[in-house]
């Protein structure tokens, strides 16, 4: 199959990236899969498994952006990565934040099936990385991690609090800010070997999510790593962690409670996780699956698809 994608930023990206970062995971599993990709990226991008087209962002980042004259010949499918509708041309499109309005154009695929849900979406396929980016291990080093903006609906103030009312040591990553507090070590943005080092090393990530996430890269970004999760039950997270990668409650006294199961979790059963169900492969091989229904029918049925397997869904 000939797959063109379409994303406005360059790739790959610097830092975080969570949504670029996908984009390449996925043109790569593509690639691996037998399949030839098309990038429709920012100039300067270098993806060795996909063919680039230059595009110039700020005009890809427009809702009226008509990619048709950039498509190569022979083009089957246009993915894209934000909102659009392409006629003449089989096309679906992947919501990577939250829902803001009601008129987005036809064939949305969300992150997760809550996201779904509560996105009026037509399908969901669940995000995938490449396991081979990260750091394996199973000996642990004496802290726990919070990898994540300093923002309330990250849930920052109960790590810091359940960490220390269980105690252990906790590293925060990911935010400016320092918290002068006790048993707390603030070491701001990470990314490439020293975060995959911060994974592969804590006993456990707390993702005390306050508000409804559409997927959660890190909690697969954690598992990868051989790493156990520790968070509340909001929006996708208990799609990604199961009993035996992670425990989910509802409130802090609850995380608190389950913090010492955590010790018990078998970082070869995280990794294995990862690797079954939410790589690089596995997610190419899901998007197949909607590409040939939007190449054969021109829009996607009114059903989510998640491990595989499809079932009626409320989108």
């Amino acid at each position: 199959m000939r797959i063109a994608l379409l994303y406005h930023g360059r790739l790959p990206v610097e830092g975080y990236g969570g949504t670029g970062r996908v984009v390449h995971w996925l043109a790569r599993g593509l690639a691996e899969l037998g399949h030839e990709v098309m990038l429709l990226a920012a100039p300067g991008s270098r993806v060795p498994e996909a063919r680039l087209v230059p595009v110039d962002p700020g005009r890809a980042e427009h809702q009226d952006f008509d990619p048709r004259p950039l498509l190569p010949d022979g083009v089957e499918v246009l993915h894209a990565h934000r909102p659009i509708a392409v006629a003449g041309t089989p096309t679906l499109w992947t919501l990577h934040g939250t829902a803001k309005r009601a008129d987005y154009p036809p064939n949305m695929v969300c992150l997760s099936r809550d996201h779904a849900d509560r996105s009026g979406a037509a399908a969901f396929v669940h995000n995938g990385l490449d396991p081979a980016e990260y750091r394996f291990r199973r000996d642990k080093e004496a802290f726990d991690l919070f990898l994540g903006r300093l923002h309330s609906a990250k849930g920052w103030q109960w790590a810091v609090t359940g960490a220390r009312r269980s105690g252990h040591k906790l590293v925060v990553a990911g935010g400016w800010k320092s918290l002068f507090r006790p048993g707390v070590r603030t070491v701001g943005r990470v990314d490439g070997e020293r975060k995959q080092a911060l994974l592969a090393g804590a006993r456990c990530l707390w993702m005390p999510a306050r508000w409804d996430e559409p997927f959660g890269l890190t909690l697969i970004e954690a598992m990868a790593s051989g790493t156990p999760v520790l968070g509340t039950r909001r929006g996708a997270l208990p799609e990604v962690v199961a009993p035996d990668t992670g425990a989910l409650g509802d409130t802090l006294e609850e995380l608190i409670a389950l913090r010492p199961a955590i010790e018990r979790i078998d970082p070869e059963a995280c990794r294995a996780r990862v690797t079954s169900q939410f790589s690089h492969r596995v997610m190419a091989g899901r998007y197949l699956e909607l590409y040939r229904e939007v190449m054969d029918t021109g829009k996607l049925r009114q059903r989510s698809t998640v491990n595989g397997q499809r079932s009626t869904g409320s989108g």
